[in-house]
């Protein structure tokens, strides 16, 4: 008794498990990790000694900085006598051709 022919062939052997290729039981996960366990309740329960946790150093003297600097405060436009606001498509067109040089 031998295998099937394509299962002799050499480019099969070297491809990855997937779970048709196997029988039943076989889980390939996605390399996460378990954080608990199962109960017999169809609950999870959490194991905390299990859970990643990550450390933050201490940022004080820290010399890289945002890219936006913190002394720029949100500016919030104002449209005084116009009932449409931002929405309105000739004040869109005006502030687009002054930002864009072609005023």
């Amino acid at each position: 008794m031998q295998p099937t022919r394509v299962l002799q062939g050499l480019k099969y052997r070297k491809l990855r498990l997937t779970t048709k290729d196997v029988n039943k039981g076989f889980y390939k996960g996605n390399r996460t990790g378990s954080m608990g366990t199962h109960t017999s309740y169809g609950t999870y329960k959490i194991d905390y000694s299990k859970v990643r946790t990550y450390v933050c150093p201490d940022l004080t003297g820290f010399k890289l900085t945002p890219f936006v600097s913190k002394t720029i405060r949100p500016v919030h436009d104002q449209f005084p006598g116009d009932k449409l606001g931002p929405r309105n498509p000739t004040t869109y067109l005006a502030r687009w051709k002054s930002e864009n040089g072609l005023d």
